[in-house]
């Protein structure tokens, strides 16, 4: 039984990703602190953050909501990968787990949505 969004799994997932993140953009050039690797960095905590959140709240469509909040900073962060990808493409970064990570958790969550949508 679910009792808290600790017990999610796409919770701790996502706080794997925030972790995964911050390894990243720390080998990104220094000069990009206040630039992408601030942006990956907030939206990458935003996805946990907002299950939470959504998860305490009880209510459904409330819970729904932030979930799809989640679901949107993972858009936000997904194009901030391919961005670095491509800005870094000369620096040896391996950006595997972080996928693997982002697309898991963006399945687990629109799973999540679609069972939080209204029985017709």
């Amino acid at each position: 039984m679910i009792n808290s969004y600790k017990d999610l799994i796409v919770s701790n997932k996502a706080i794997d990703l925030v972790i995964e993140i911050y390894n990243l953009t720390s080998k990104f050039p220094r000069d990009e602190i206040y630039g992408l690797t601030s942006q990956m960095r907030r939206a990458a905590v935003s996805i946990p953050s907002n299950i939470a959140e959504g998860k305490m709240r009880g209510y459904k469509k409330e819970c729904k909501q932030f979930f799809l909040t989640a679901f949107g900073s993972g858009g936000e962060l997904e194009t901030q990968v391919l961005i670095s990808k491509r800005l870094y493409a000369d620096i040896s970064l391996d950006f595997s787990k972080t996928d693997a990570l982002l697309t898991e958790i963006m399945k687990m969550l629109n799973t999540l949505i679609s069972n939080l949508e209204p029985r017709a």
